[in-house]
């Protein structure tokens, strides 16, 4: 029997899980045997003996490692752990790899097999295992949520006997899974909002929202045949520029969700856009970890400038952990049934799979 363990992480980084009682029932099964770490979802309210109900077994950490030939896992492995995971086992989750490179050649000279699902192509038959639309899609709603109590407003127009209050005014750069999110969601709250993008499809999108889609004249279609956004030349970045000056002096929230796969996020709002900017305006950076869009924002912390606050959690599905592990471990899920041979009860590396073959990582990383 194929054993599959996951354990917990560093809760003050990470809190969300990789296996929910729900998806515990479904991997018990297809015939795993699942093996926990000791008080597994007690931060979520989740307790061992709801998993013990469905079939699970419990053991400390280092038991679940020696045991499992399958890890599910949120992050990359520490050294630590590297040293723990058992040769020639699987180990699934998002790991990152442009910034985990030494980490993933450890692994790999285990003979450790690692699928990282933020590799995954952008098909049809891949959607119920896409963790970056699942996690973005909540951390486009948490953004919005996170600036208005920082903005200290209401959102939505009120009329009332002592007068009007007007509506706010958000702006959402990049219109990806966690931008559209972003924008129907402050939508819903009642506010005015527009969004710009470098992707031409994204008008459509963004439009069928009910928001205005901002254009760069005479612009090309900066999309890659996977569907995600490329680095734009320079006199994109430079009209682009001048497009945000006239826009960001009336806007109230701006949020930022702009990522260029395996590159650092572009820089799109600078510092002299800020000091242009209304005092109490509110600038949330979603791709902080990244680098960041925005010239002053800083992992964790809040900065100040002019008035115009401008603030990004490293890891803002922490705000939200339980609906994130829900998603995120569904995705896992149907990533494994996807490896998983009814069959011959195991795991199959099918190099003819394009998911299989994008999601592998094979080769040392240099």
């Amino acid at each position: 029997m194929n054993n599959l363990g996951s354990v917990l992480e560093n809760l003050e980084v990470e809190k969300r899980i990789s296996i929910t009682p729900e998806t515990l029932k479904k991997l018990i099964g297809l015939g795993f045997n699942v093996l926990l770490e000791k008080n597994y979802g007690k931060h979520l309210g989740i307790s061992d003996d709801s998993y013990k109900a469905l079939g699970a077994k419990f053991f400390d950490a280092s038991e679940v490692f020696n045991q499992s030939n399958i890890i599910f896992r949120t992050n990359c492995p520490s050294e630590g752990e590297v040293n723990l995971i058992k040769k020639n086992s699987f180990l699934i989750g998002n790991f990152n790899p442009s910034s985990n490179k030494s980490i993933i050649n450890k692994l790999l000279a285990k003979q450790i097999k690692v699928f990282s699902l933020d590799l995954l192509p952008r098909i049809t038959r891949a959607q119920s295992m896409d963790i970056l639309s699942s996690q973005a899609n909540l951390a486009g709603y948490q953004a919005v949520i996170e600036s208005i109590y920082e903005y200290g407003k209401v959102i939505p127009m009120m009329m009332t006997a002592a007068g009007t209050i007007i509506p706010a005014k958000v702006l959402v750069i990049g219109a990806g899974v966690a931008g559209l999110q972003a924008i129907a969601t402050a939508k819903r709250l009642g506010a005015v909002v527009s969004a710009t993008d470098v992707r031409s499809i994204a008008k459509e999108q963004v439009e069928s929202l009910g928001a205005k889609f901002l254009t760069v004249e005479d612009s090309e279609n900066l999309e890659t045949r996977e569907g995600y956004a490329k680095e734009a030349g320079k006199n994109f970045k430079k009209k682009q520029s001048e497009l945000l000056k006239k826009i960001l002096i009336h806007q109230d929230i701006v949020i930022c969700t702009a990522l260029i796969p395996g590159k650092k996020a572009p820089k799109i709002i600078s510092e002299e856009m800020i000091k242009s900017m209304k005092p109490g305006t509110v600038i949330y950076d979603l791709a902080v970890e990244q680098g960041g869009n925005c010239d002053c924002s800083e992992s964790n912390k809040m900065n100040v400038i002019n008035g115009v606050k401008i603030l990004g959690l490293k890891n803002i599905l922490n705000k939200l952990p339980l609906s994130a592990s829900n998603l995120y471990a569904k995705n896992l899920l149907s990533f494994l049934q996807n490896l998983y041979n009814e069959e011959k009860k195991d795991l199959l590396i099918n190099q003819n799979d394009e998911i299989i073959k994008q999601t592998l990582i094979s080769k040392e990383l240099s």
